[in-house]
């Protein structure tokens, strides 16, 4: 038997927040944003799956595909040292008849006193094309300025060009391409 193999070109990009102006986020009419609360866990965990369960990002990242997954990862993520929740947002829409729907989730880790690192923007389908995914890295930037971090770095799979533009639009550079390897199945060689 031999295993089946993928490899995804991602991008190590980074912003200078000492040095780069972050504009201030703003969010259409109908939608507002949730401050971290490690009670809301499972609601990021909500939004990370409904965000990425179709996206290529579930094949690169098995568990963003399966919500127990995404739950695993919140519970992970939130309970590292390094989490920082002035960094970590949900963007919440409040349609008519007052039903509220959380469409939108970033969160932030600060693995050095100068570093912070944001993790999994995630924005529903039935919310793209408004503005929420530039949003919440500008909401998460400024959050990260106030837990004093000078640089802010994330990963992206480069096939994924529309969050590539979004993150140099707002001033990220690419400083390391690198691979991931994915073990798809084993076959019968």
């Amino acid at each position: 038997m031999t295993a089946r193999l993928l490899y995804f070109k991602r991008y190590r990009m980074e912003i200078d927040l000492a040095n780069t102006p972050i504009a201030i986020p703003e969010l259409p009419g109908g939608y507002v944003w949730g401050e971290w609360d490690e009670a809301d866990v499972e609601r990021h965990a909500l939004v990370k799956h409904r965000s990425f369960r179709d996206e290529l990002d579930s094949d690169v990242f098995p568990s963003l595909g399966e919500y127990f997954g995404c739950v695993r990862l919140m519970h992970e993520i939130s309970q590292q040292e390094s989490f920082l929740g002035p960094a970590t947002w949900l963007i919440v829409y409040c349609g008519a008849g007052g039903m509220a729907e959380d469409c939108g989730t970033i969160q932030g880790l600060g693995p050095t006193e100068q570093i912070g690192s944001v993790q999994n923007v995630g924005v529903v389908p039935e919310h793209r094309g408004l503005g929420l995914g530039r949003a919440l890295i500008l909401k998460s930037l400024h959050g990260f300025g106030l837990a004093r971090r000078r640089r802010v770095i994330l990963e992206v799979t480069a096939s994924n060009r529309p969050a590539v533009e979004l993150y140099r639009s707002i001033g990220f550079r690419t400083v390391r391409t690198m691979y991931r390897t994915v073990v798809l199945d084993d076959i019968v060689s």
